[in-house]
């Protein structure tokens, strides 16, 4: 930190595996005093998220590269490179999953911090850009993730939930 500046260079934060995905965060929360996060993302074909809701978190996407399809309770969105994408408090039911047949690359905002500590409590630590497969999602794992999400504000839904 310099002044109060934070500078992260290119190898900077930790790097996890999360639900199949590879999550660099470059600020977390700790860095912020809980303000904000920003969290690298890189989402093979197929993967993302399932719905999800948090109502008193804003995230926050630019998508760097790649096609991303945003769903949420009033329809869809198909986002793709330099696109931006507002997910506003509230508690609005969302996912997104790739669904293009290249890497995505997504920049996430979290306002204020906590989905930062979210993943790194339920993702795995790897080197930077290492992918993992997804874990098995039977009752025992989803009952665990559901109970952890929670801790952080956060809901789960089931995967057909936005259809």
């Amino acid at each position: 930190m310099i002044n109060n500046i934070i500078t992260v260079d290119e190898n900077q934060g930790q790097s996890l595996s999360v639900v199949g995905d590879s999550y660099r965060i470059i600020v977390s929360g700790k860095q912020t005093e809980g303000a904000y996060a920003v969290i690298d993302m890189l989402v093979p074909p197929g993967g993302g998220p399932g719905p999800h809701s948090h109502t008193d978190i804003s995230e926050l996407f630019y998508v760097v590269d790649g096609e991303v399809e945003f769903k949420t309770e009033a329809g869809k969105y198909a986002a793709k490179k330099g696109s931006f994408v507002n997910i506003p408090t509230g508690g609005e039911v969302h996912c997104f999953k790739n669904t293009g047949n290249e890497m995505a690359h997504l920049l996430c905002t979290v306002i204020p911090a906590g989905l930062d500590a979210f993943f790194e409590e339920i993702g795995t630590p790897v080197e930077a850009g290492t992918f993992l497969p997804p874990p098995v999602m039977n009752e025992e794992e989803l009952t665990r993730l559901r109970a952890i999400a929670e801790k952080y504000r956060q809901k789960l839904y089931p995967p057909d939930f936005l259809g």
